[in-house]
């Protein structure tokens, strides 16, 4: 799919945070000078009544591979499978733009934010530039249901480096869920050099609003090597047992 060239609304907007507590967020950019030049976003996760939210965080870039058997964003251009799930954009212009005085023209978009009402219905909205240079991160509205959630996570500044995470989860209350990827540091070490130069496993953390629900880890061991494991659920989270570190 060729990639789209939107109008920024704005001629200059400030990434927001997903007010995830210890982690600031890549996000690529802090400023847009040129708006005739840039892709329009969102800049921040914009609340629905009676629909989900689903956001990846935490790694360089990451995107929704699939919800459910529904093809989201493709891994070869990490741009949406299908144009009809990408969230409209109308043309405002003028005062309606908030523009006056101007001797500039100004041409502007504005993501159309209505509310779904197929409960099978998934949109894409473009949430913020990636940490990977000419890449967007995206997030997914939907209805409460039990889903299946496939993601693909970049750790590295290298689209060659994929981690791919799949969960199955029942979203019944309309929120805003976030998976955050972040690598645990090791709370022994033998110092070898074998444990040196291993990598450190990358989790999963499954946020509803501010608060953790789930966590996933990728195991090292023989038994289940390479795949993410569930930890159990975590009731909270104590700013003295911190032990991660992000990239975001």
């Amino acid at each position: 799919m060729n990639k789209k060239r939107y109008v920024l609304w704005t001629s200059s907007i400030v990434a927001a945070s997903l007010w995830l507590s210890g982690c600031q967020l890549l996000t690529g950019y802090q400023k847009i000078d040129e708006a005739e030049s840039a892709t329009a976003w969102a800049g921040k996760i914009q609340p629905i009544s009676g629909e989900v939210n689903i956001a990846c965080i935490g790694t360089y870039h990451c995107e929704i591979a699939r919800i459910d058997k529904v093809p989201v964003i493709a891994a070869d251009t990490h741009e949406p499978i299908n144009p009809a799930m990408l969230v409209a954009m109308t043309t405002v212009s003028g005062k309606e733009a908030g523009y006056i005085g101007s001797n500039r023209v100004q041409t502007t978009m504005k993501m159309d934010m209505t509310p779904i009402t197929n409960k099978n219905e998934i949109k894409i909205v473009p949430l913020s530039a990636s940490g990977m240079a000419g890449l967007t991160n995206y997030y997914t509205r939907l209805k409460p249901a039990k889903r299946e959630v496939q993601v693909n996570f970049y750790p590295e500044n290298n689209l060659g480096y994929v981690e791919r995470f799949a969960m199955i989860h029942d979203f019944v209350e309309a929120d805003t869920y976030q998976l955050r990827a972040y690598q645990k540091k090791s709370s022994e070490s033998s110092g070898s050099l074998l444990d040196t130069a291993s990598p450190e496993p990358l989790c999963v953390e499954l946020y509803q609003g501010n608060k953790v629900q789930r966590r996933f880890c990728k195991e090292l061991g023989s038994e289940h090597q390479g795949e993410f494991v569930e930890t159990g659920t975590v009731k909270a989270k104590s700013a003295k047992s911190k032990d991660t570190k992000t990239k975001a």
